[in-house]
């Protein structure tokens, strides 16, 4: 009888993942596991190094986002993106990572904070989008409309995509400045109307102003008829203005996955800031397309930049700092109520040790 040949290492580690994923996989199905569980069971199965394989986030129809991009360009592999849903608002974004949804979401920096203020378990990882001289929201009237101050504003309406978010806290402070009272900022009426039908409610006088931001602002530019009462960045200059968040129990029980997603994340931004507009844009297109949402792409060839003042998404203490202090100013927290620490870190960007050094 022949003597029996070792297996070879290489064949027996596949062999037994296999029979491991086989397992966890029928248990699964044995248990009603969820989508997190099966994902885990994927990847151990793989011999992934990490926790999990797939990050559901919720997107927005006719843009790219940084994360996506950079899926698109593989910083994210082996993880991959599982798109739930389409949604306008950043405070939705990040109550569907509260609630489990979602795996990570982004929104603006006072969202975040109000949110944390109430106990959200979350954290800001990275600067996804903000406000520079290319990229910047402006809230624009009519070429012929008599509005010129804020005091004109009183009694009048603007459309936002959202509340207590970035475009709220921007009107709040240009009717501050314009020094309105709080009684008086009451008379001005916020309107929630998706980003995309703005311009046309603007132009059919059912609004008295629209906020426009970005590719929306560029593409409304171009038709002409328009002018800005105000903006973003003559408020406050270049600034990193909202951040992708996670659970930090999420982080904790998947590090190595969240390290992946922030070093991505920030592969991504530097990626665009270095390549011509034209490259960047061209992507995004055959990026849409790909995806095959059913959107339009007029928007995304206006794309200028992600505005993210950070190397790689990197948050600086201002970043957070001016919303506390403006919602402290307003009574809406009270002193040393929110820690920092408790609002972002950059620990997990590939980028924080070049800016320690400097």
């Amino acid at each position: 009888m022949a003597p029996l040949r070792p297996i070879p290492a290489g064949l027996l580690r596949a062999a037994l993942r296999a029979v491991h994923l086989f397992a966890l996989l029928v248990s699964c199905g044995a248990a009603g596991c969820s989508r997190d569980d099966a994902s885990r069971a994927s990847a151990a199965g793989s011999g992934s190094e990490f926790e999990t394989l797939e990050l559901r986030y919720q997107g927005n129809n006719g843009t790219v986002s940084p994360i996506e991009l950079a899926e698109d360009l593989g910083y994210l592999a082996p993880i991959r993106l599982h798109f739930v849903g389409s949604t306008v608002s950043g405070p939705q974004s990040v109550q569907a990572v509260v609630t489990g949804d979602t795996d990570f979401g982004g929104a603006f920096n006072g969202a975040i904070i109000k949110l944390i203020a109430a106990k959200a378990p979350i954290i800001a990882v990275a600067g996804y989008y903000g406000v520079d001289e290319q990229r910047q929201s402006g809230f624009y009237v009519l070429n012929d409309s008599p509005l010129r101050t804020a005091r004109d504003l009183l009694d009048k309406t603007i459309s936002m995509n959202t509340l207590g978010a970035h475009s709220e806290f921007m009107v709040k402070e240009f009717l501050s400045r314009g020094q309105l009272t709080p009684e008086e900022a009451r008379r001005v009426t916020l309107l929630v109307i998706p980003p995309v039908n703005g311009e046309q409610l603007l132009r059919e006088k059912q609004v008295d102003v629209a906020t426009l931001g970005d590719i929306y602002r560029d593409r409304a530019l171009e038709r002409g008829g328009i002018r800005s009462l105000f903006s973003d960045y003559e408020l406050y200059g270049k600034f990193t203005a909202g951040s992708y968040v996670m659970k930090t129990s999420f982080i904790k029980e998947n590090p190595k996955t969240a390290r992946r997603f922030v070093e991505a994340t920030a592969k991504a931004i530097e990626w665009a800031r270095d390549t011509p507009r034209e490259t960047v844009v061209a992507r995004c297109i055959a990026l849409m397309k790909k995806r095959g949402r059913n959107e339009e792409d007029s928007a995304i060839k206006f794309w200028r930049s992600y505005g993210v003042a950070g190397k790689g998404g990197l948050i600086t203490e201002r970043d957070f700092q001016v919303w506390i202090d403006w919602m402290v100013k307003s009574g809406e927290l009270k002193p040393g109520e929110i820690a920092l620490s408790r609002v972002y870190t950059n620990e997990l960007n590939p980028y924080a040790n070049d800016q320690a050094a400097k």
